[in-house]
């Protein structure tokens, strides 16, 4: 059974991201208008972030209530049950939730502040999501498509900056070597492409090195705000009982409430975050391109369909398999990404650019095998503990 869920959730996300990288990259296109005369690109990545954190809230929602038992409360199905996890790793169900002991008033009050706090542990996710996302579909006005995949597969070397530079946190020697491999591989990708992005509406593009360096920064604080999500995840996971599922619930909706929020006000111009002119809302103008670039329509349900399906099987996968399962997955879908874009929309890759990017997956199959090493010994290491236990 264990094996025929591994195939359904490597299908899965193998099918549900390959399909999205193909429509997010055609989101970054200019796309013809309805008499024909010109050609635009679409600049709210707010609005597309906003159709797809919608459709995932609701495939999580959906996907919790078809697997609660039935006559659940609906809190317990959404994680509001309130259980925490001690240090030692066990659950410890909160008073608060059955009122057979302790004062009543006190319960409640412990009851709704756990609550709170895992509520705002979700808003930061979100936050943090929210603001990501047009760093890195700016990214794609400088960079090419190729090179924003391989610099995703790269998260590893900011949060690790980040780590040396603001806590003095020292790392395993392995991970030293996997950053210089992969800073060295992006280096050399970026040094032999000659490859631009594709031209915008006035028919100009950022060839300069200028414009390149311009991409890396937007992308680099995509990765960096990424990080910021992973550790905040990873910190909810510890501290609270919840499933994937019922953290891409609530992650997802908070998006969707943010960037409504964001797109409707009209806000002035902001670089990147609100590209919209004249405090105008965003999604007003999102909309209007919609109508006047009818092409749009596919690409965008495409993305915000696979993309909300896509992180279910991510989920599935973390559930029961582990992170290590997941990354390598990733890890693989990620250069299939890269080839398909390679061959769909005819990117020319040098010789040196393939390179690089074989430098880069080395660097993350390095990281990848060693996790899978240190597992390794920790599962023969509670194997003889167990024995051990049996034996007395």
């Amino acid at each position: 059974m264990s094996i025929i869920r591994l195939g359904l959730c490597v299908s899965g996300v193998y099918a549900m991201f390959l399909l999205w990288a193909i429509a997010q990259e055609r989101l970054s296109v200019p796309f013809q208008s309805v008499d024909g005369q010109s050609a635009h690109k679409f600049k709210s990545a707010l609005f597309i972030g906003t159709c797809q954190s919608f459709l995932s809230s609701l495939s999580a929602l959906t996907y919790i209530w078809i697997r609660g038992k039935s006559g659940t409360p609906l809190p317990a199905l959404l994680g509001l049950n309130m259980v925490m996890k001690r240090d030692n790793g066990t659950s410890d169900a909160k008073a608060a939730i059955n009122g057979r002991t302790g004062n009543s008033h006190n319960a409640s009050l412990s009851s709704n502040s756990y609550r709170n706090r895992l509520l705002l542990g979700y808003l930061q996710c979100s936050a943090f999501i929210t603001l990501a996302a047009p760093f890195g579909f700016a990214a794609l006005s400088y960079i090419t498509y190729p090179t924003m995949v391989l610099g995703k597969s790269c998260k590893l070397v900011p949060v690790m900056l980040m780590n040396v530079l603001l806590y003095r946190r020292r790392f395993a020697p392995h991970k030293y070597l996997v950053v210089t491999m992969v800073t060295a591989g992006i280096s050399v990708f970026m040094f032999f492409g000659d490859e631009k992005p594709s031209k915008g509406s006035n028919g100009t593009q950022s060839q300069s090195s200028y414009g390149q360096l311009l991409g890396v920064a937007y992308l680099l604080v995509n990765l960096i705000l990424d990080g910021a999500v992973n550790s905040t995840q990873d910190e909810i996971f510890s501290r609270y009982k919840v499933s994937g599922q019922q953290m891409m619930f609530w992650i997802n909706a908070f998006c969707t409430a943010l960037s409504v929020t964001l797109g409707t006000l009209p806000l002035p111009h902001i670089p990147v975050l609100h590209p919209t002119a004249g405090a105008q809302s965003e999604f007003a103008s999102a909309v209007t391109f919609v109508k006047e670039h009818p092409s749009i329509v596919l690409p965008l349900v495409q993305f915000s369909l696979t993309g909300a399906l896509g992180q279910l099987f991510i989920f599935e996968t973390l559930q029961h398999f582990g992170s290590l399962t997941l990354v390598t997955i990733t890890l693989t879908r990620k250069m299939f990404t890269m080839i398909l874009s390679v061959a769909i929309y005819n990117h020319k890759l040098t010789p040196g650019q393939w390179l690089g990017a074989a430098i880069v997956f080395a660097g993350i199959s390095v990281e990848a095998w060693v996790k899978r090493k240190d597992i390794h010994a920790k599962r023969v290491l509670q194997e003889k503990e167990k024995a051990k236990i049996k034996s007395l």
